[in-house]
């Protein structure tokens, strides 16, 4: 499949691989990249030892295009991009921070810059400046999430740049990959759906938990501070949005988020700890590899796209 995305990273198909803090590794985004799609490590939380050893490993487990993703709030992330450069992986996404600043080391190392953006503001900023690509994520998406749903990202963003767009948010099939494509994007970010791959290495009790939810388990902490997280429902959750009602002191709800995302991926603390998904959870419901995966959701845009021009038949 060719779109503006596939072009500019020489992958196969349009699909980006999230970049889950405490999840995201090496052995995920090889088995990503080599299933056709574009994989991405994620660095935030981690020191930049990890992240040179995981670089490193996942050229060892694919020979295909791979990412790294910066967290640009972390303390360390200028030794991240530093590491990054030095390493040379095919392509970064840059968010939660300014992006601008680091696009001239990234360009001089051969690195493709695709940062997160959150409006059509952002977005003309950052094209401007010499971006590659960007991703928009829509509110639907697990973790730390924006204001705007993905079909609204995608009605206002995409219509005003020509860069290659990456559509993130919601999207676990088939069926939203050819809706994102008809509404123009370049490519599709999901990160929910590999939570439950056999490569994954997220804590079982975890993929237990994905396996189970139902629709509406998907709920969001942290509204209240500014700072929205999605995740699917558990006693964590059930205790944080009691306090945001009670108007606890914002301290209290720092306290309790602080190190709950890896209590639960990493430690597999599922009561405790914060289960970070998105919305689209029933479609999730085997463990399954990544080629799996992969190809089920591209063979399935592609019977979509094939039937939409049945659509405009008189």
């Amino acid at each position: 499949m060719k779109t503006k995305l596939t072009q500019l990273l020489n992958i196969r198909y349009p699909l980006f691989q999230g970049a889950m803090a405490w999840i995201s590794d090496a052995k995920l985004a090889a088995a990503v990249s080599n299933a056709g799609g574009a994989g991405i490590i994620a660095a935030g939380g981690r020191d930049v030892v990890w992240i040179r050893e995981q670089i490193r490993l996942a050229k060892t487990l694919t020979d295909k295009p791979f990412g790294v993703n910066v967290q640009l709030m972390a303390p360390n992330r200028d030794e991240v991009v530093a590491a990054i450069c030095e390493e040379k992986v095919a392509f970064v996404t840059l968010g939660a921070g300014n992006p601008v600043p680091y696009f001239a080391a990234f360009a001089a190392a051969g690195i493709k810059k695709i940062p997160v953006v959150p409006n059509v503001k952002l977005a003309k900023r950052v094209e401007a400046a010499g971006a590659d690509a960007i991703v928009i994520e829509g509110m639907e998406a697990g973790g730390h999430i924006g204001v705007l749903t993905t079909m609204a990202l995608m009605t206002q963003v995409i219509p005003e740049v020509a860069l290659p767009v990456i559509v993130a948010g919601g999207f676990a099939d088939g069926r939203g990959v050819a809706a994102a494509l008809l509404m123009g994007a370049a490519g599709v970010q999901l990160g929910t759906r590999f939570l439950i791959a056999e490569e994954c290495a997220v804590h079982p009790r975890f993929k237990e938990k994905i396996l189970a939810a139902g629709d509406t388990d998907s709920v969001v902490t942290g509204l209240s501070m500014g700072h929205a997280v999605r995740g699917v429902k558990n006693p964590f959750t059930d205790k944080f949005l009691a306090l945001e009602r009670q108007h606890a002191p914002e301290e209290d709800l720092i306290q309790l988020a602080t190190g709950s995302n890896r209590l639960a991926a990493v430690d597999g603390d599922v009561e405790n700890g914060m289960v970070q998904a998105g919305q689209s959870l029933l479609p999730l419901r085997a463990i399954e590899p990544v080629q799996v995966i992969i190809d089920a959701i591209m063979a399935e845009t592609v019977k979509v796209l094939h039937g939409a021009s049945e659509l405009t038949q008189d």
